[in-house]
C-alpha cells in the first residue's frame, strides 16, 4: 500500500478553532446533510447500535455452548477493557477528522489512498453484517415471543420474512431524517437503561432459586465439539467482541453533530464503558437465574434467555421482558441503518463504490441518503440468506460483522501511530497516553480478528462452517477488483471550494 502520508500541518494546529463547517470544508466537503443532532443524540446512536439488549441476549445461546457463564462473564470483563482502548484511540482521531466517511477518511489523510479504500471495504463489510446480525436477531426472538403467547413455532421462511419486515421498517423510520432518527436513539438510551434494570431486578427477585457466584464466574461448559478449552473460550469471546461494537456510528454522524470534534469523540467512548457496565449486570443477572443449564440451551423457543424468563417469571412476565427486547434490538437496528446509510453516502461521496452517483444522493426535503438507505437493508438482506438453511449461519453473520468492522477500527490507529508527531490531534486527544493505548488496539483488534476466522464448531460440515471467512475474501476481492476500475476517479478532496465539486455536490442533491 502507499506510504504517503497526509496530515496537517503544524501551522494548522496552530490556528484558532473554527466551526464545525468551516473545519468540514477545509478536509474537502461542503456540508449537504442537517446538523441537527447535539451531544448526547451522537452518544446516543453508538450506544444504541452497540445495545447489549441485543448482542448479549442473541448470543447468549452461543456463549451457553462456547464456554458458558465463566467464558461470558470474564470473557465480558476483559473484552470491554481490550474494546475502551480502541474506542479511546478512535475517539481522538474522530476529533482530528469529523468526517461522514469516518474511519475510511482517516486512513486515507494518514496513509494515502489504498489504505483508505481497504478501510472502507471492510467498515462497510462490518456495518451491513451488524444490520444483518441485529435484525435477524430481533426476528429470532419476535419468533420466541409468538412460540410463547401463541405457541406459534416459525419455520426458518417465517422467521426469515420477519426480519425482511424489520429491514422495510427499518429504511422507512430512516427516510424521515435525522431529527427522527435522534429522537429514536435518544428514546432508546432510556429504554436500554430501564429494560436491563427491569430484567435484571425482576431475575433477582421473583424467582425462588439463585445459581452460586461459584457457577456464575467458574462453570466451563463445551458443547463445540473442540477438546482444546483454550480454543472453546476465546471462540467464546465472540459474543462481547460483537457486542461491544458499532460506536464508529457517533463518528459517522460526525458532520450532523454540533461541535463534533469534541461531541462525537466523547459520544464513542461514553458509549462503550455505559455500554461495559450494563452488559455485565444483564449477563450476571441472566446467568444467576437460569433453572436449567440443559433445558435452556435446548429450549424449544429458539432463544435460551426466553426460557430463562419463562422458568424464572412464569409466561405472563417472560413475555413482558421479551417486548422489552425486542423493542431494544429495533432500536439498535435502526441505529446501525442509519451509521451505514452514511458510510455509504461518504464512501460513494468519494467515487468508492459501482453506481457512486446514485448511492450519494441526498433528498433535499430530508437531508437524508435516501438510496443509501435502501442499498445497506438489500445488502443486509443477502447476508442473512444462509440462515435459510444453516442453524448456525447466526454466529457467522456475527463473525461478518466483527472481522468486518474491527480492522477499519485498527487500521486508522496503526496508521496514526506510524505518523507520530506529523499527526496532528483535534480538541479531544489522549496527549501521551496517545501511543500505548494505541498499539494496545491495534493489537487486540489483529488477535480477534484472526480468531473469529476460525471455524466455530468441530467437525466443520456444510452447516456449522465458518462463512464469516469467505464473506470477508469475497469483499476483499470485490474491493481490489473494484480498485482497478475505479482507482482514477476515487479519493478523497483536500479542500473544498473547486468549480468541479460544486457540480459533482449539486448532482447529488435530489
Amino acid at each position: 500500500m502507499s506510504r504517503t502520508t497526509r496530515v496537517a500541518s503544524p501551522r494548522e494546529a496552530e490556528q484558532p478553532p473554527q466551526d464545525e463547517e468551516s473545519r468540514l470544508r477545509e478536509l474537502g466537503y461542503r456540508p449537504v446533510l442537517a446538523h441537527r443532532m447535539g451531544g448526547f443524540g451522537n452518544f446516543a446512536i453508538s450506544f444504541s447500535a452497540i445495545s447489549v439488549l441485543s448482542g448479549c441476549m442473541t448470543l447468549y445461546g452461543f456463549g451457553m455452548g462456547s464456554g458458558g457463564p465463566a467464558v461470558m462473564m470474564w470473557g465480558w470483563t476483559g473484552v470491554g477493557v481490550f474494546v475502551l482502548c480502541v474506542a479511546l484511540a478512535l475517539a481522538e482521531l474522530t476529533s482530528a477528522y469529523p468526517t461522514s466517511g469516518a474511519l475510511s477518511h482517516m486512513a486515507d489523510r494518514l496513509g494515502g489512498r489504498r489504505w483508505g479504500w481497504y478501510t472502507g471495504w471492510l467498515n462497510l463489510l462490518g456495518l451491513l453484517g451488524a444490520i444483518a446480525g441485529v435484525d435477524y436477531g430481533a426476528a429470532l426472538f419476535t419468533g420466541a415471543f409468538l412460540k410463547l403467547q401463541w405457541n406459534i413455532t416459525p419455520s426458518p421462511v417465517t422467521t426469515f420474512l420477519i426480519f425482511l419486515g424489520i429491514l422495510l421498517l427499518h429504511a422507512l423510520l430512516n427516510l424521515f431524517g435525522v431529527r427522527l432518527v435522534g429522537v429514536l436513539n435518544s428514546i432508546s438510551v432510556w429504554w436500554h437503561l430501564a429494560g436491563v434494570a427491569a430484567i435484571v431486578g425482576a431475575l433477582a427477585i421473583v424467582p425462588d432459586r439463585h445459581r452460586s457466584p461459584g457457577f456464575v464466574f467458574t462453570e466451563f461448559v463445551d458443547e463445540t465439539g473442540w477438546a482444546n478449552p483454550f480454543y472453546v473460550a476465546a471462540v467464546g469471546l465472540l459474543l462481547a467482541q460483537y457486542t461491544l461494537s458499532g460506536y464508529d456510528a457517533s463518528a459517522h454522524f460526525s458532520e450532523e453533530t454540533s461541535n463534533a470534534s469534541v461531541s462525537a469523540a466523547k459520544g464513542i467512548v461514553r458509549a462503550v464503558w455505559a455500554s461495559w457496565i450494563a452488559g455485565f449486570l444483564l449477563l450476571a443477572g441472566l446467568t444467576f437465574a437460569i433453572q436449567d443449564y440443559a433445558g435452556t440451551t435446548g429450549t424449544a423457543t429458539g432463544v435460551p434467555p426466553a426460557q430463562i424468563f419463562l422458568d424464572a417469571l412464569g409466561a405472563d412476565g417472560a413475555a413482558v421482558l421479551l417486548l422489552v427486547v425486542i423493542v431494544a434490538q429495533l432500536f439498535c437496528g435502526n441505529a446501525e441503518v442509519a451509521a451505514a446509510s452514511r458510510m455509504v453516502f461518504a464512501f460513494s461521496r468519494d467515487n468508492a463504490l459501482p453506481s457512486s452517483t446514485l448511492w450519494r444522493k441526498v433528498s433535499s426535503r430530508s437531508q437524508t441518503p435516501v438510496p443509501a438507505v435502501w442499498l445497506c437493508v438489500v445488502v443486509a438482506a443477502v447476508l442473512a440468506l444462509p440462515s435459510l438453511h444453516s442453524a448456525t449461519a447466526y454466529g457467522a453473520v456475527a463473525a461478518v460483522s466483527v472481522i468486518g468492522i474491527m480492522p477499519s477500527y485498527a487500521i486508522p490507529v496503526y496508521l496514526r501511530l506510524r505518523a507520530g508527531k506529523r499527526f496532528v490531534p483535534g480538541p479531544w486527544s489522549l496527549g501521551r497516553w496517545s501511543r500505548p493505548i494505541g498499539w494496545i488496539a491495534v493489537v487486540w483488534v489483529a488477535c480477534v480478528t484472526v480468531l473469529f476466522c476460525l471455524p466455530q464448531r468441530s467437525p466443520v460440515t456444510v452447516d456449522s462452517m465458518n462463512y464469516a471467512v469467505i464473506a470477508l475474501a469475497v469483499v476483499l476481492l470485490l474491493a481490489t477488483v473494484w480498485w482497478y476500475v475505479a482507482r482514477r476517479s476515487y479519493g478523497t478532496p483536500s479542500s473544498y471550494g473547486t468549480a468541479r465539486e460544486e457540480a459533482e455536490i449539486a448532482e447529488g442533491i435530489v
